[in-house]
């Protein structure tokens, strides 16, 4: 798993220096949206290491990969346990994001897209420091995985919920502006989705 530590480090040092003209963390944390030119290469690149991270923390305790996934070969190979995790945590993020975009737009809040996503770029850009050292612990480090699992759960809930409440409170206009719509977005495009995901990893 170092690999997969050391190209998310790479990723972020591509983000850094590569797409935000040589930032610093601090000064890519204080971006605005208007300086933000290259928005949609940085959201992707964060968006896949952190899907990555997290496949590669939750794939350690998936009971079984489903038979009509594990009968499927491509080219003679099978998926493991970390090959299902993360596509499934890539076709959530991904169906997410498109429902997202179709949502905004049909309730006339296109606009506030590039909020959102320079937001959470940034939200997840630190989320993943954290995953990082949480992969870093769970491979190099003689833990009980069993109560790793219980804590790791507490943390990725909590950085759930973290995450809506800064969509919720955040000053810039990301969510759209009619709390109804506020709530149907964290509903049924956040809460829903998740919950979807972890049936399928641990059904």
């Amino acid at each position: 798993m170092i690999y997969c530590i050391l190209a998310s480090i790479f990723a972020y040092i591509v983000v850094l220096y590569v797409f935000n003209r040589e930032a610093n963390l601090k000064e890519f944390l204080a971006q605005k949206a208007e300086d933000s030119n290259n928005l949609p290469p940085s959201w992707t690149i964060i968006s896949l290491v952190r899907s990555l991270l997290i496949a590669v923390l939750l794939s350690q305790f998936i009971p079984v990969v489903p038979r009509f996934i594990s009968d499927f070969q491509f080219f003679g190979f099978q998926l493991n346990k970390f090959g299902f995790t993360f596509l499934a945590v890539i076709a959530y993020d991904l169906l997410k994001n498109l429902l997202t975009f179709l949502f905004y737009n049909s309730v006339g809040a296109g606009k506030n897209l590039k909020e959102l996503a320079l937001i959470s770029s940034k939200y997840y850009f630190l989320e993943s420091l954290g995953l990082i050292a949480a992969v870093f612990a769970l491979y190099y480090y003689p833990i009980d995985r069993v109560e790793f699992f219980h804590v790791l759960i507490v943390i990725l809930l909590s950085l759930f919920v973290l995450k809506n409440l800064i969509y919720l409170f955040h000053n810039q206009s990301i969510l759209p502006e009619k709390w109804y719509y506020k709530f149907l977005y964290i509903c049924t495009l956040q809460i829903v989705p998740a919950l979807v995901l972890w049936k399928f990893l641990f059904y």
